[in-house]
């Protein structure tokens, strides 16, 4: 018995929890408030997906006439996807590797329609190992089953949303409550099912479901009404991301028919009074609450009456994954891309570095909300601390950061406690493309077990990244981009089309930006989606400045994108297919020659963008800067010295051979002996293991208490030559 139940509602990942409840959790494990967590979304998609629930798919009567021919090539095999299917899922779980052999024999999976691209993408198999091959084709199978149960079963279906519709700007309530009153769909016997066994096992006092995305909101709102059929002395409570974007001006009553409180922001503070009302005193006028909705006197009313301050970052506790079965998700490549597969292929433990977004100026983003005004960072400390206890809680050494964007700075002080530590982990997060990440910062960063990062390069083009208050250039991001990339960490950008004002040339060369640096080598991976407008956005606030015009209607419901009509009347949906098409192109590699004009059936400008336009821009940056700020850090621990005697007509010079071993290769510079002996006592008292770093004019006025000309030595060959491997950091 447990008296809080915290359920994330069917579906969003495959491959790894979403970790809002692990968050919560572990706040509430600080304040000793037991709770138990369940994952339905896995749970439902195992039971789905195995021999028995495949068996009750193709018992589903369909007229074989009269469906597509997909469908009915899916049913005539439909032996051979039970025979195999407990199988894939095992070896997706990652705990049958010797399937692979079998199928990429190609003669092992049955095939239907999500196996026709295969003949475009045979060229990425070459890059693909055994496993991640394997992984890809038992993919598309589940996809093809997907496509079945999508046409013949349960229209709402999706491997990270259901129903989503329903829930996306939906300024009323109507159509989702009339859903809620009909019949149990086939997804929700499974949902409500395993929901019955949880809540028998552990008897909660109060459930409460975190909703993050649209595509959670109608299974939350079926397992709600379940409990209140059911369990009616159980008290309901919603929060996360789509309540904290969509339901912030909620009037319906009838939502309280299922939740009896919905909480906003930082969920730490309100769900422990939400737990103190429910489970000590009862809820009553005096009752003290903190952002959240609740029925009085047959009205929605919004009480935010605790005085209590909301738990500072380092009070909150580690994420607890206790409850969730690790061992079941699923590791599923849609794209035979290697950054894409990031996001559903492998277990990732989910932390965050800082609360809140320290740029907080975008013009397309919701920076009137806390959870990205509010920013307050983590120490290095803390955070390595949380990740130590992670490894060792769930025998994972991978973690996403999933910040909004991570700062620099912080990153590289995590980098640094990460080396200190000798800690072995793989990482990646979310960045702004900052001048600050110099080619030494993305060295460090890839030494501490970085991979990859992913940022919003959004329009590439200057005047709309000024509009947007991005902070950034095209300039910038392509040297960011290439900076990342030659330290071996791979970068996607979110990319974005039809932002207000955007002309079809903008779209156009924005395209032609990205082609160009794709070409380059320096972006790996990319998404194109459109602009939209949301209610807490200075766009959605003031759309007037932005030169597009809201299509008004009365909120009863959920409020986030606005519908909107752009003044410059450019249909831009119709870039759309065009867009991505190409943009699957060039993530793998080919048909950068092809003309811009021939992604689309439309007629477009050409480019305006020189044909060399990243390529100049890389060549454009001082290598030669002084900065006097600067910390410098000496990766090398152990170095080798060994002197000698130089000549030259007849003259002889005192010299030291300084040998650095690295992990793939070796280092070896020749310096005068003294200044060698100045160097290795430098590098022995600032390495990376020492907290107090010396900058780069404290270097300085050491060399220049014994020598001469430090620039002169700081910019020579030799010096030159460990910077390049990355022996000595300037950060």
């Amino acid at each position: 018995m447990k008296d809080i139940l915290l359920i994330t509602p069917p579906f969003t990942q495959l491959n790894t929890p979403y970790p809002a409840t692990a968050y919560i959790k572990g706040f509430l494990n600080t304040k000793n408030i037991s709770s138990y967590q369940i994952d339905l979304g896995i749970d439902v998609i195992l039971e789905l997906f195995s021999k028995k629930g495949i068996q009750r798919i193709f018992d589903k009567e369909i007229d074989v006439q009269n469906v597509s021919e997909n469908s009915q090539r899916i049913f005539a095999l439909r032996e051979e996807y039970l025979k195999t299917i407990d199988q894939v899922i095992s070896f997706l779980q990652n705990k049958n590797p010797t399937l692979a052999r079998q199928i990429c024999s190609m003669n092992f999976l049955p095939e239907a329609s999500r196996f026709n691209q295969l003949d475009d993408m045979e060229f990425a198999f070459g890059n693909m190992g055994l496993q991640d091959k394997a992984k890809h084709l038992a993919t598309l199978y589940l996809e093809d089953l997907s496509d079945y149960i999508v046409e013949n079963v349960d229209s709402d279906f999706g491997f990270s949303r259901y129903a989503e519709r329903l829930g996306k700007s939906a300024n009323t309530f109507d159509e989702l409550y009339h859903k809620l009153q009909s019949e149990h769909t086939f997804i929700d016997d499974f949902t409500l099912k395993i929901l019955h066994e949880k809540l028998e096992l552990v008897q909660p006092k109060l459930v409460c479901f975190s909703i993050p995305f649209p595509g959670n909101l109608y299974s939350a709102f079926r397992s709600a009404k379940f409990i209140k059929e059911n369990y009616p002395y159980i008290k309901t409570a919603m929060g996360g991301g789509f309540p904290n974007t969509e339901l912030r001006e909620i009037k319906d009553q009838r939502v309280f028919e299922f939740f009896d409180f919905i909480t906003l922001d930082d969920g730490e503070l309100p769900i422990e009074l939400v737990y103190e009302n429910v489970c000590f005193s009862g809820p009553s006028q005096e009752s003290k609450f903190k952002r959240t909705f609740l029925i009085e006197n047959q009205e929605v009313v919004y009480k935010n009456n605790s005085t209590r301050h909301d738990y500072k970052q380092s009070d909150i506790g580690t994420p607890d994954y206790t409850d969730l079965q690790l061992d079941k998700y699923i590791s599923v490549i849609e794209i035979a891309n290697p950054m894409h597969s990031l996001w559903s292929d492998g277990r990732w433990n989910k932390l965050t570095m800082a609360h809140g977004c320290y740029w907080g100026k975008c013009t397309f983003c919701d920076i009137s909300l806390d959870y990205i005004k509010i920013y307050e960072p983590i120490s290095a400390k803390i955070l390595v601390d949380r990740m130590e206890e992670l490894i060792k809680t769930t025998g994972e050494t991978g973690f996403h950061f999933v910040d909004e964007a991570a700062p620099p700075a912080l990153m590289r002080e995590v980098a640094l406690e990460i080396l200190r530590r000798n800690l072995v982990v793989t990482w990646w997060t979310n960045i702004r493309f900052e001048k600050s990440f110099t080619q030494d910062l993305c060295f460090l960063l890839k030494l501490s077990g970085c991979v990859a990062v992913s940022g919003g390069l959004e329009v590439a083009s200057d005047r709309l990244l000024k509009l947007i208050d991005k902070g950034v250039s095209v300039d910038q991001v392509a040297r960011v981009t290439r900076n990342f990339t030659e330290a071996g960490i791979m970068v996607h950008a979110y990319l974005m089309y039809g932002y207000p004002t955007q002309t079809v040339q903008e779209t156009v060369d924005s395209l032609e930006m990205v082609r160009q640096l794709f070409e380059m080598g320096i972006l790996q991976s990319g998404f194109w989606h459109q602009f939209a407008m949301t209610a807490h956005s200075p766009v959605g606030q003031n759309p007037e400045e932005f030169g597009v015009i809201p299509l008004k209607q009365e909120i009863k419901f959920a409020n986030n994108d606005i519908d909107f009509r752009d003044k410059t009347g450019i249909d831009h949906g119709k870039f759309s297919f065009g867009l991505k098409k190409s943009l699957f192109n060039y993530m793998h590699g080919i048909n950068f020659e092809i003309p811009l004009q021939d992604w689309f059936d439309f007629k477009i400008p050409k480019t305006t963008i020189h044909p060399d336009y990243i390529h100049d821009s890389l060549l454009n940056e001082d290598q030669f800067s002084f900065k006097a700020n600067s910390k410098i850090v000496f990766l090398a621990k152990n170095v080798i010295a060994e002197n000698y005697i130089k000549t030259k007509k007849l003259n002889s010079w005192a010299y030291t051979r300084i040998t650095f071993h690295l992990k793939t290769n070796i280092a070896k510079i020749e310096l005068e002996q003294e200044k060698a002996d100045w160097l290795i006592k430098i590098i022995s008292e600032n390495t990376f293991e020492n907290p107090k770093r010396i900058t780069l004019q404290q270097l300085k006025n050491s060399f220049e208490e014994y020598f001469d000309d430090f620039e002169l030595f700081w910019f020579s060959k030799p010096i030159q030559q460990l910077k390049e491997n990355g022996i000595i950091l300037s950060l």
